[in-house]
């Protein structure tokens, strides 16, 4: 019994030889170890292709070497720079110098097949020699929160690490948008980021940390500056008068000159005791890590939003005991 005509038959032919074809290349690709480049666009929207997923990676900043662990990376990093703290097998990578100021010849002693770099704080000089060396380079520069899953899945591809990153990015998609739904549209506290004391430093709207501020319900008092992290004094610190002071300074505990704010008692601040710290590397690095520092940072302001309703309140209930004497007054003066 013949279900097709030989006409239908070799209708059919050329459709038979495609999938004979994609079935042989398939076949070819698996037993050959073949795999097509890999392209993505870092955050300079330059274009970054490997020919496979990176296997030796080298990481130019601490924000960059915790973004490679938490992209499920970590096994192929062979070397970091100074101050690549967490996790904690991060402290046992080999080291190439600072950030500021890395050593190419070791950087290049360790043959990797992918660098991830800080635009903003490695030198540019220094990195455009690796690319004219023919390492590929990948530039990050967040100043977004929305940023670091993006960047967390484009390491992921690099380097073959896809599933691990999308499902950190997922989670941090997840928590971030549960402090903006439970934050954000709050009643704005008027905040004073202090990142250092000498000189006085602190950030403006390009920063970060002050989109931190804004998920939390608060309002960088410093926003509107030029610099993404400009010098001021302490007179515009008093006529700004923020709600809350808030610094993290350089180690992972309280700097004291936080507490010199105390000088000034004609401060909101100082008169509500909302001087609040936060450890640096849970708000000043641009990893994942950065919404421990939001969840704290929510709570401080929340604490101190409280305050500020309450303060509200007691003008009104200090006018209602004397409203009502006016009018017990005007009652009795209507009876005599």
């Amino acid at each position: 019994m013949q279900f097709f005509s030989q006409r239908q038959r070799l209708s059919f032919a050329p459709f038979a030889l495609f999938i004979a074809t994609l079935l042989l290349w398939l076949v070819l690709a698996v037993s050959t170890g073949y795999a097509a480049p890999i392209s993505v666009i870092d955050d300079r929207q330059n274009t970054v292709t490997l020919p496979q997923p990176a296997q030796r990676i080298i990481s130019l900043a601490p924000s960059s070497t915790e973004l490679i662990y938490s992209a499920g990376a970590g096994d192929k990093l062979v070397a970091a720079v100074s101050f690549s703290n967490y996790p904690e097998a991060a402290k046992k990578l080999p080291l190439v110098g600072s950030y500021n100021q890395f050593d190419l010849e070791r950087v290049l002693a360790y043959q990797p097949d992918l660098v991830i770099s800080w635009y903003s704080g490695n030198q540019p000089e220094a990195i455009e020699q690796l690319e004219k060396l023919g390492i590929a380079v990948y530039r990050t520069e967040t100043r977004y929160l929305e940023q670091l899953p993006e960047t967390l899945i484009k390491i992921g591809q690099l380097a073959g690490t896809e599933t691990v990153a999308q499902q950190e990015a997922d989670r941090f998609k997840q928590t971030l948008q549960h402090l903006k739904q439970t934050y954000s549209t709050q009643a704005k506290v008027r905040v004073f980021y202090q990142v250092w004391n000498q000189p006085l430093i602190t950030i403006n709207q390009e920063n970060l940390i002050s989109q931190v501020i804004e998920v939390c319900g608060g309002q960088n008092v410093f926003a509107e500056l030029e610099s993404i992290a400009p010098k001021i004094d302490v007179e515009a610190v008093l006529k700004a008068n923020p709600d809350a002071i808030v610094a993290s300074g350089m180690d992972e505990q309280r700097p004291e000159w936080l507490n010199d704010w105390k000088a000034w008692p004609s401060l909101k601040a100082v008169q509500d005791q909302q001087l609040h710290f936060i450890p640096p590397d849970h708000i000043q690095r641009q990893t994942v890590r950065v919404l421990l520092g939001a969840e704290r940072l929510c709570q401080q302001l929340d604490q101190t939003r409280q305050l500020n309703t309450q303060s509200q309140r007691k003008p009104e209930q200090q006018a209602k005991p004397k409203q009502q004497a006016k009018h017990e007054s005007h009652k009795d003066d209507a009876l005599s």
